[in-house]
């Protein structure tokens, strides 16, 4: 049974659609397909977790879209959140 989603490909996170507690299994469709990770910490519903290794300093994926960049080494299947990712703006503003 699916308990997180992606929605793009890019991801390397996925969102809980439910809550995960440590040592579940989770799953999520990826092209059609049903991926399955173990989770290593607890996810709070509505909450990201790593779908794959994340190095420090390397963006966070969500919906195909930098969320932030990872503040510290992620694993697979920890939860991402604040503790581990940091904020990064891009500049926007075009170079005259």
């Amino acid at each position: 049974m699916r308990n997180a989603m992606i929605i793009d490909g890019k991801d390397n996170v996925a969102v809980a659609i439910e809550p995960i507690a440590k040592g579940d299994a989770v799953t999520y469709a990826v092209d059609g397909k049903d991926v399955t990770i173990t989770a290593v910490q607890d996810v709070i519903i509505y909450h990201k977790i790593a779908i794959r290794d994340i190095a420090k300093g390397e963006p966070v994926v969500k919906y195909g879209e930098h969320i932030g960049i990872a503040s510290q080494d992620i694993k697979t299947g920890e939860h991402v959140h604040t503790h581990n990712v940091e904020g990064h703006r891009e500049n926007l503003e075009e170079k005259v």
